[in-house]
This record gives structure tokens, sequence and C-alpha cells, in this order.
């Protein structure tokens, strides 16, 4: 290689770099929001959950930041083969990234739904479903930054069990409706949040395909392709 390909690898290594950390940036700030959002449900804290919905903009701008970034990163650098590929895989995730985030604001917004006194007995099964879903987008983008394809499948297998989680607490809230009509509206509105999470698992295994497939060149096979006979 000659000193100034040499000199354009490191750039182009240096500007995924960077573009990784900014990544990782939206992605803990995603997480976080999931957090606080469900703790504002809980808390029915209507103030915070307020306040959320506005942070979320500053999210926005991180994607916008990003997007920048590997535009200039390909219009420069001109990547070819693997390191195309992370670039472009970096684009998408960046917009994943940043729905991800908008689900979060999507729970926030349900608060001010919910009354401000008295127990929704399901209301308590929604943080530990957070926690999955949280936990598979925490994974998935130290998977991106560590460009690690088993890490990626791992997230990917998860899902399963978050989507399972929802189908219990969709059958629990059915029932709380019908047990009483003065539930309906408080557990339409834990349906709208658990259906939120379900799809950050979502995005969460999207963005673990895209993962895979920028570190392998290979797509990631689906869930019945990888069952033994």
């Amino acid at each position: 290689m000659t000193p100034s390909g040499a000199h354009t690898l490191t750039a182009f290594d240096e500007d995924m770099r960077r573009l990784r950390e900014l990544i990782a940036e939206m992605g803990a700030r995603s997480e976080g929001a999931i957090h606080e959002a469900i703790r504002c449900l809980i808390e029915r804290d209507s103030e915070a959950a307020a306040r959320l919905v506005e942070a979320d903009q500053a999210i926005d701008r991180l994607e916008a930041e990003a997007e920048d970034q590997v535009v200039r990163l390909i219009a420069l650098r001109a990547p070819m083969a693997d390191d195309l590929r992370d670039a472009l895989a970096a684009l998408k995730i960046a917009g994943v990234v940043e729905r991800i985030a908008d689900y979060a604001k999507n729970i926030a917004r349900r608060v001010k739904r919910l009354p401000a006194k008295g127990s929704i007995e399901p209301l308590s099964l929604l943080p530990q479903m957070a926690n999955m879903a949280s936990a598979m987008v925490h994974d998935v983008l130290v998977a991106f930054v560590e460009r690690d394809a088993a890490k990626a499948k791992k997230v990917s297998a998860s899902d399963d069990a978050l989507d399972d989680f929802y189908d219990s607490i969709f059958r629990t809230l059915l029932t709380f409706m019908m047990e009483n009509p003065q539930n309906i509206g408080p557990s339409t509105s834990l349906l709208f949040v658990a259906k939120n999470l379900e799809r950050i698992g979502d995005h969460a295994t999207n963005i673990a395909e895209m993962v895979y497939f920028a570190a392998t060149g290979d797509r990631l096979p689906d869930p019945a392709e990888r069952e033994t006979p």
C-alpha cells in the first residue's frame, strides 16, 4: 500500500470511529429516554414527561449530524466493499435509532392520559418489558460499535422473548378491561405503551440485521431458517 493509501485508510477509520461514537450517543440518549418515559408513566410525572418530549429534538439533531457525516465520508473517502457497507449501515442505523427515540417520546405523551391517582394493576408489568427492550437497544449498539456479528445475532434471537411478553401484557390488559368498563381508557393507553415497547424491540432487531450484514456481507438468517431439523 502506498503512503497515500495508508493515509486514506487511516482517515476513513477515524471518520468511522467518530461516526460510531455519534450513533452510540444517540443510542444512549434513546435508551435513557425509554427508562425515563416508563418512570414518568409509573409516577404519573407529567411535567418530566413533557420535558422528555422536548428533549427528543437533541436526538433529531444528532441524527442529522450523523447523516451529514456519512455523506461527507462517502464523498471524501470513496469507500468500497466492506468500508462502503459500514458507512451505509451507519446511515441506516442512525435513522432507526432516531425512530426508537420517537417511541420513547410517544410513551411519555401517554402519561397525561392516565388518571393522576389510583392504582392501575397491569402498569406494574411495563417496567420489566421496558428493561428488556432497552437492553436490546444497548446490546445491539455495542455490537455495532464493536462490529460484532455474533452479538448482533444474539440480539435478534432475543426479540421472541419480548414478543411473548407483549402477548402476555395484551391478555392481561384485555382481562382488566373486561372486569370493569372504567378500566378501558387507562388500559388502552397501556396497550399503546406496550406496543411501542414491542416496536422498539423490532427496531433493535432491524439494527442487528444491518450490523450482521455490515460485518459479514451475509444476510442474518430468519429465525425459522436458523432452526436445525
